[in-house]
């Protein structure tokens, strides 16, 4: 599996109404979007995976990423080699731990050691009956120790909330071999005031969540930009503007480094299917 090019990354194909989810990914395979990245926060993620398989023909359709606190090795082994076979090897296991205010605050104190409960996570699938091929599967991947377990234990690396700077850096941890497969989230508008109102909090939602937090502060940020969710800091995760103006922001993790850039629209309505804004992002992608 040699992904290339852009994807679209969205949590409503994987929580949105499941009718409209399966008739947006055939139309999402029709543009040529080489894959479908879904996340977990809960639920049964692989009938979503299946119903997704099912609509597409081409696309490869990825979890960004499976929850390993939420699932167990052998069950996620053997929905992986179900689903292969019968989609022709198109399921990419995105693999994840999550961030501990999540996952503690159902079972105090459970989130600890994640670099150790990914590998162990890894070693279960690696344990199964029907084993994940290390090439079809890519681990979430911010800092330095995980970039590197995801160089020597999976296909590549899929960090998510990231700036082109950080993709070179990741690049570097992962040497040449590995796929590095950044998320870049967008707002197809041209107007500051009003790609501000869209993003904002969805944003600083995300900022609370240490894992993100600090990778940001390794990456040059200041408390205060987090804190105030600064311009500067803005600018750097969400790319806005024209279609132009998105398709330089790809460029840009391209030149970095990334094999394929996962592309997230948000829009006023963060629940509704931006299915126009796909067909923009496609035809620019196919100009």
């Amino acid at each position: 599996m040699e992904l290339s090019g852009v994807g679209i990354w969205s949590s409503q194909l994987r929580y949105g109404d499941p009718a409209e989810a399966a008739d947006a990914a055939a139309e999402l395979d029709d543009l040529g979007f080489t894959a479908l990245w879904i996340p977990d926060v809960g639920g049964p993620v692989f009938d979503a995976v299946e119903r997704l398989l099912a609509a597409t023909k081409q696309t490869v359709i990825a979890t960004g990423i499976l929850n390993l606190w939420m699932h167990a090795p052998d069950d996620v082994a053997k929905s992986h080699a179900a689903l292969s076979a019968e989609h022709a090897d198109r399921f990419l296991l995105g693999i994840g731990v999550s961030h501990a205010p999540l996952i503690d605050a159902k079972q105090p104190g459970r989130y600890r050691k994640p670099l150790a409960a990914t590998a162990s996570f890894l070693d279960g699938l690696d344990a199964a009956a029907q084993p994940v091929p290390v090439e079809r599967r890519v681990l979430a991947a911010l800092g330095p120790k995980m970039l590197a377990l995801a160089a020597s234990r999976a296909r590549g690396a899929h960090p998510y909330l990231v700036t082109p700077e950080h993709t070179a850096t990741a690049r570097s941890v992962l040497g040449d071999g590995p796929l590095l497969l950044p998320e870049q989230t967008v707002i197809l508008c041209d107007d500051a005031d009003e790609a501000r109102r869209i993003g904002t909090e969805w944003l600083r939602a995300y900022l609370a969540l240490p894992n993100y937090a600090n990778n940001l502060l390794r990456s040059g940020f200041s408390a205060d930009d987090l804190a105030q969710v600064s311009d500067r800091l803005f600018d750097a995760i969400i790319a806005w503007g024209d279609e132009a103006a998105i398709m330089r922001r790809v460029a840009e993790h391209q030149a970095a480094g990334a094999d394929h850039v996962c592309v997230q629209v948000l829009a006023a309505d963060q629940r509704a299917f931006p299915r126009e804004q796909w067909r923009r992002i496609a035809a620019a992608c196919n100009a």
